[in-house]
């Protein structure tokens, strides 16, 4: 039945094990059948080990969630279960516990444990408005927590579907190994042949089957990115399969978002100009007002920075985000737009002479500028500057120790605050002033020229050149669903020195593959000249065939160690 539902499935390894164990017992080959069902018996086992390990890493998730939280009720604490939360509840988190749900600190000050989501074991502070994780451990202090997102949609669950589907996207080089083991398996058949056809030696065809009909490669190659996989997720690298950790390990060439990316992505307001007859002040809280529903990095900073100088804050409604243009709601009897240079021009803005000097001005001292418009009308610029990441530059050095021959930095800023991030981190090619499609048809430009592409972005602006890209990268992903859902590979941390790790692994990995590969088919080449020299029968070829099978098989188990 094995024979046949291999026959039926084209499985080469196991056809082959299946044809030798029915030779050897119409042979009476006793011992060689013992040998190559225990063969056989070996590689179903450690092929359900590495399954049973992978179920296991999605259990201890699951182990994570607490079953129950404590609630704010008619300003009593109550216990509840997990399933009986809703959005907009209060929960309260004490010394040691495990945060239930995903939502915003409401009140107290706590350090967080978060390792369980970002790899990292320094405890992270948390204050007001600050954000915090399910399955988070608090390791000191207390604080009242307002329920943002539960159940399936938390970022622990997420991070479950992934690993549940990682299994789905099979590496590479198991699928190179099929293709060659059906020529393989074609041509041992020929051979096999044409053998008994000239010596009519049953015993001298059944050895060469015994020999090659290994199941190393078909367990070793999928162990090995298995075991990558999980090692990646200890570092706070969610990656959604071995296909894109074979593929990262390729990577020639890596394209960078330059805003929380390369930069610190935490934006300083350095200077607010006001026109008309509106003060820095108003134009703050028409800003502060609007921003309050975006997530963009730009709009955080100018909201934080609005309560901070606590200006007036108002309900903003009809509330539009174009995609690397800008914001516009109404507010009362104005139309409130905010944006790049480019949205204006869009709208047909009128830029005087004198504006166009300041915005020059700002330019080349190498800030980002954003507009703010008034009823169709420019009413003042916010300056803004990023600060490049400490390890970027260190970063960029290893990756093309890594074989990384272009490294690209990608912009929606002017060319002046792209020149001067480029410059600090020896980037030689760049873009500017980029707006989401145009960064996907220079993606699109390279994959065009052959060039095995990685993008990394934040994930909230970059979904599309993400998904284009053979890998998509995206960096402090912890919290942002348009990030896990988007990439291949998801760094939980905003840490650009993850990119190199994670790479290396890909590339010892790989080199691993290529390892197996090589061990299987020396131990094959010397296993058949020890049967047509006459050293081994059918019982030593089996004997041989078995003991051969670990060599590979504890190769891919090193990834584990890296």
């Amino acid at each position: 039945m094995g024979f046949l539902k291999n026959l039926k499935n084209g499985v080469p390894m196991d056809l082959l094990a299946s044809a030798a164990l029915v030779f050897s017992l119409l042979s009476k080959e006793w011992l060689g059948a013992s040998f190559i069902a225990l063969m056989i018996a070996a590689a179903r086992i450690l092929k359900l080990i590495t399954e049973r390990r992978a179920k296991r890493s999605i259990k201890s998730l699951f182990k994570l969630r607490p079953n129950k939280a404590k609630i704010i009720i008619d300003n009593n604490i109550e216990e509840v279960l997990i399933e009986k939360l809703k959005i907009g509840d209060e929960v309260v988190v004490d010394l040691g516990d495990r945060i239930p749900i995903d939502g915003k600190v409401i009140s107290g000050s706590f350090s967080v444990d978060e390792s369980s989501l970002t790899g990292e074991s320094m405890p992270v502070d948390k204050s007001p408005g600050n954000k915090v994780f399910s399955s988070t451990i608090v390791v000191s202090g207390s604080a009242h927590i307002l329920v943002e997102k539960i159940g399936r949609d938390t970022t622990l669950e997420k991070i479950i579907v992934l690993f549940e589907s990682s299994g789905k996207f099979k590496p590479h080089f198991q699928t190179v190994g099929e293709k060659f083991g059906k020529i393989y398996l074609f041509g041992i058949f020929i051979i096999s042949f044409f053998v008994f056809f000239i010596t009519h030696d049953t015993k001298l065809v059944l050895s060469i089957l015994l020999v090659i009909c290994a199941d190393d490669v078909a367990v070793a190659v999928p162990l090995a990115y298995i075991s990558a996989t999980r090692q990646a997720a200890k570092m706070g690298a969610i990656v959604k399969g071995g296909a894109y950790l074979e593929a990262l390990g390729k990577i020639d060439t890596i394209v960078f978002d330059k805003t929380g990316t390369l930069t610190t992505g935490h934006m300083q307001i350095s200077e607010i100009k006001s026109f008309s007859q509106y003060t820095n002040k108003e134009l703050l809280s028409y800003c502060g007002s609007l921003m309050e529903q975006s997530s963009h990095p730009i709009s955080k900073t100018i909201y934080a920075y609005a309560k901070k100088e606590k200006v007036r804050l108002e309900l903003v409604e009809n509330v539009e985000e174009i995609g690397g243009m800008g914001l516009l709601g109404q507010l009362l009897d104005k139309e409130i737009l905010f944006g790049r240079k480019t949205f204006l021009i869009s709208r047909h803005i009128a830029i005087s002479g004198e504006i166009s000097a300041e915005i020059s001005r700002l330019e080349d001292e190498g800030k980002s500028n954003s507009f703010v418009v008034v009823n169709n009308k420019l009413a003042g610029i916010i300056a803004l500057t990023d600060e490049v990441r400490h390890n970027a530059e260190e970063a960029i050095k290893h990756l093309k120790k890594l074989g990384v021959k272009n490294v690209i930095m990608l912009t929606g800023d002017n060319k002046k605050a792209a020149e001067r991030v480029a410059g600090e981190l020896g980037i030689t090619e760049f873009h500017a002033e980029l707006l989401p499609e145009q960064k996907v048809s220079y993606i699109k430009s390279y994959i065009d020229k052959k060039k095995t592409v990685a993008m990394v972005g934040d994930g909230v602006n970059d979904t599309a050149a993400l998904r284009l890209a053979t890998v998509g990268i995206a960096m402090g992903a912890i919290g942002e669903d348009s990030a896990i859902e988007s990439a291949d590979i998801v760094l939980m941390k905003d840490n650009i020195s993850k990119i190199v790790d994670v790479m290396k692994l890909a590339r010892f990995t790989r080199t691993l593959s290529f390892q197996d590969f090589g061990i299987w088919g020396f131990s094959n080449v010397l296993g058949l000249s020890l049967v047509f020299t006459g050293f081994i029968g059918p019982t030593g070829a089996a004997a041989y065939n078995f003991l051969t099978d670990f060599f590979p098989l504890f190769n891919s188990l090193r990834t584990g160690k890296k």
